[in-house]
Formats: C-alpha cells, sequence, structure tokens
C-alpha cells in the first residue's frame, strides 16, 4: 500500500513538474517569467546605481575632477579642446552662425493627413511605429511591421513568432530608419544633429512633419520608473498657446498631444536636437532650401557642437550631463576623438555625481546612442571601451541584448588580439538581429558564416 501511495505521488509530482515545463515556454508565462527576472535583477541591482569610471583618460582633466570630490557639478573644470578638421578646400569649418533671414511661419500650423499609428501589443515599437507614421503621411501603404521586418527582425529563434523575437531589440537607431527609408521604399530620408525650436516650425508650416529623438520619464514594464528614449511625430504648433501637436505612440491617448515648447525641448537635448525628414525625391530641393545650412551635416554638427559647449556652461544636474554627452556626440561626427573622448569622461564623471534615486541617472543612454564607443575605441582605449559594453551590457539591463555594445566590445576584442571573444560577439549581434549590417560585415572579413 505504502509502494504504491509513493508511486503516486510520484507520477502527481511528476505530472505537475512537466504541466509547469509546458506552460512556461508558453508565450504569456514566458513574458512573465522574464519579467519576473527583470524586476529581481533590478532589485538586487539597481542599474541607475551601476556607475562607468573610465581608466585610460587620454589627459589628466577627469582623474582631477575624481579626486577632487566636488559636490556641484558647476566646479567642475573643462577641457581644452583642439581646432576643428580642415573642411573640403583645406580650411576650417565656418561657425554654425545661421546667415540667411528666412521668412518667418504663421502662428499656427497643423497638418493635415497625418494617419496616426501606435506601438502597442508590440516590443520596442517606437521607431517602427514613428517611421511608418513619416511614410504614411506621404502615402506610403506599409505597416509598422513591415518597418520592424528590416529594422528589427529580432532575435533568430525559429521557436518563437515574430511578436516574441522582437522583444530583445531594445532600440532602432534613427540611421537605421534613415536606411530603411532609402533602401526599401521610393522616398528619401535626412537626419541632422542640433536642431531647434524655429527650424522645426519652418519645416512644418512648409508641410513636412518632423521625426525627432527624445528622452522623459516614464514606466517601463518592469514598473520602474527612469528615464528612457523615444521618438516623437511632430506635425503642428500654435506660438499662441507655446505648444506643438505631436503624434506619441505610446501614451495612451497619444493622438494630436499637446507639448509646451519647453518641455519639447528639455527632452530633444537630451539627444543631441537630432530629427529626421522622410520626403518624396521631388521635393529634395524644397527640403533642401527649408534647411538652409542644416542642409550640410557637417554645419549640423557643429552647430550641435556649439549648442553643446553653451549648455555645459548654462545647464546644471542631469543637464549638465546631456550636454557634455552630447558635446562628445557632436566632435564624434566630426571626427575629434580625442576632444571627444575627454568630453565624454567628463560626462561620466559628471553621472557618477548625479543623485542616486530612479529620476536621476539616465541609466539607459547606451541603449540609444554608441558616441562613446566610437572616442574610446579611435583613441586606442580599448580596454575603456571593454569596460563600458560590459557596465552597460551587465548591469543597466536585465538581458544583454544590445547589438551595439556587443559589436563595439568585439572591436576592442579584435583590437586586443582576442579574436575568439570578438567572434563570439560579432556572431551574438546577428544572433539578435540577423540584419545588423556591422556585425555581418566584420563576420565576413573574418571569414566566418553567421
Amino acid at each position: 500500500m505504502r509502494t504504491r501511495l509513493v508511486l503516486i505521488f510520484v507520477l502527481v509530482a511528476a505530472l505537475a513538474c512537466l504541466g509547469v515545463m509546458v506552460a512556461l515556454n508558453l508565450p504569456p508565462l514566458q513574458d512573465n517569467v522574464a519579467d519576473l527576472r527583470a524586476r529581481i535583477k533590478y532589485a538586487l541591482n539597481p542599474p541607475d546605481e551601476a556607475v562607468f569610471i573610465p581608466q585610460e583618460q587620454v589627459a589628466p582633466i577627469v582623474a582631477a575632477t575624481l579626486e577632487a570630490l566636488t559636490p556641484t557639478p558647476e566646479a567642475l573644470p573643462s577641457p581644452t579642446p583642439t581646432p576643428p578638421p580642415p573642411g573640403p578646400t583645406g580650411t576650417p569649418l565656418p561657425s554654425a552662425t545661421l546667415t540667411q533671414t528666412p521668412t518667418p511661419p504663421p502662428a499656427q500650423v497643423v497638418l493635415d493627413g497625418v494617419v496616426y499609428v501606435d506601438q502597442h501589443n508590440r516590443w520596442n515599437y517606437c521607431g517602427p511605429a514613428n517611421l511608418t507614421m513619416a511614410l504614411n503621411f506621404w502615402g506610403w501603404p506599409g505597416t509598422r511591421d513591415d518597418v520592424a521586418a528590416i529594422v528589427k527582425p529580432g532575435i533568430d529563434d525559429p521557436d518563437l513568432d515574430f511578436i516574441q523575437r522582437g522583444k530583445f531589440d531594445k532600440n532602432v537607431m534613427p540611421y537605421e530608419m534613415a536606411n530603411f527609408v532609402t533602401d526599401h521604399t521610393e522616398y528619401n530620408a535626412l537626419v541632422r544633429s542640433g536642431g531647434d525650436i524655429d527650424l522645426v516650425k519652418r519645416l512644418i508650416a512648409a508641410g513636412f512633419p518632423v521625426l525627432v529623438e527624445k528622452g522623459y520619464y516614464e514606466a517601463d514594464y518592469t514598473g520602474k520608473i527612469a528615464w528612457m528614449g523615444h521618438y516623437l511625430f511632430t506635425t503642428g504648433y500654435d506660438d499662441d498657446q507655446g505648444v506643438f501637436t505631436v503624434q506619441d505612440a505610446y501614451l495612451k491617448p497619444g493622438k494630436d498631444m499637446q507639448v509646451d515648447y519647453q518641455t519639447y525641448i528639455e527632452g530633444w537635448r537630451s539627444f543631441n536636437y537630432i530629427f529626421m525628414l522622410v520626403y518624396p525625391p521631388d521635393k529634395e530641393a524644397q527640403v533642401m532650401e527649408l534647411l538652409g545650412p542644416w542642409a550640410d551635416p557637417a554645419w549640423a554638427d557643429q552647430n550641435a557642437l556649439e549648442i553643446a559647449e553653451a549648455e555645459t556652461q548654462t545647464q546644471e544636474g542631469i543637464d549638465q550631463f546631456f550636454a557634455w554627452f552630447n558635446k562628445g556626440s557632436s566632435q564624434v561626427n566630426l571626427l575629434r576623438y580625442d576632444d571627444a573622448a575627454q568630453s565624454f569622461d567628463q560626462a561620466f564623471a559628471l553621472y557618477s555625481q548625479l543623485g542616486d534615486d530612479e529620476n536621476q541617472r539616465p541609466y539607459r543612454i547606451l541603449w540609444y546612442q554608441t558616441g562613446p564607443y566610437w572616442a574610446y575605441f579611435y583613441t586606442g582605449r580599448y580596454q575603456d571601451t571593454i569596460n563600458l559594453a560590459n557596465t552597460t551590457l551587465n548591469e543597466t539591463i536585465s538581458e544583454p541584448t544590445l547589438e551595439e555594445s556587443l559589436y563595439w566590445r568585439g572591436q576592442a576584442y579584435l583590437a586586443l588580439g582576442q579574436t575568439d571573444d570578438a567572434i563570439a560577439d560579432f556572431l551574438e549581434t546577428v544572433r539578435l538581429n540577423p540584419n545588423f549590417g556591422p556585425g555581418l560585415a566584420m563576420l565576413s572579413q573574418l571569414g566566418v558564416n553567421p
């Protein structure tokens, strides 16, 4: 009798375990388990407490900054930048000063023909949703899933459906969206840094909606409130009320939201005032005329640099951190890698002094912007490149699924002769995103099949 009871108990326990194993393979429960795992990791190791400290400074400024233990950011010293690189004619690039006086736009404009697209019921669909709105405005018949199939196809796992594969890709870069437009549609696209409010209004008044990348504070899927990146489709403005009309793919309701100019600027600052335009090829000349000096990407980067330099002196706290980060990003765009490395060193020094509450440190910033990797790698600071990638991959995210950080860590490993580690990272980039061009290119260069 006892033997039969033992056998029955073992059988019931086995069936229960089997049921749990089967259930955990169902997408909804897999999501719950992943969310729980993320919550536990964030609780044990809060990502906003992770601080990257550069170890290979190219100048003594950051060492002095960190040793000074100065509590006020404005007391931090400022690096001395070198002159900008020569332009195409061998002369220095001109100062980013607007020389033309454009016709003032009307006081109010709201564009017709905007088709609102949300990002709901998908993972990390801000980029595809906003780009779809930008394309649909001009008559493109595609959907957000058509965009995502190229720019974020998702992890290469045949056991997952399309939606679940895409969960691991946290972000789509502006260049990836611009490449989609030029490679997969009949439209043109351009991306520039250093935009301003007047330019946005001028473009909208002429019939061109503007896509910007911004930061803001919001609860993520784990329930944690923190800074994160977001795209915003801007389709109107009203000077009398001091607001933009925007289409927010995330918020509910997000259609035709009103955002005041100051809030718009504050969010935009954290992404170096970057903007993107999508337009038909036959409007190329009109777009270039409306852009004025922003038509030249080098001028736009120089303008962004001058804005950032000014804001390093006028902003405080987290906004001063963003200003130094923007300065480094602009210097990278201008190929001034030594200067950029010093700017990012300063940014990370400021970052370490920010308050430790969840609203202060924007720990996701390397999910969206990769300027520090460029700066450190191209100044030979390979260990800092690796350390920064490790901090980003292991301490700021529940799973190490950022292909850009893996790519730059792989590049640094390769430079240090750690070829096997480099190949492993490059392989992981294309497992996470089978269309990730830089990873595919490195594997091809190394003679490795994905």
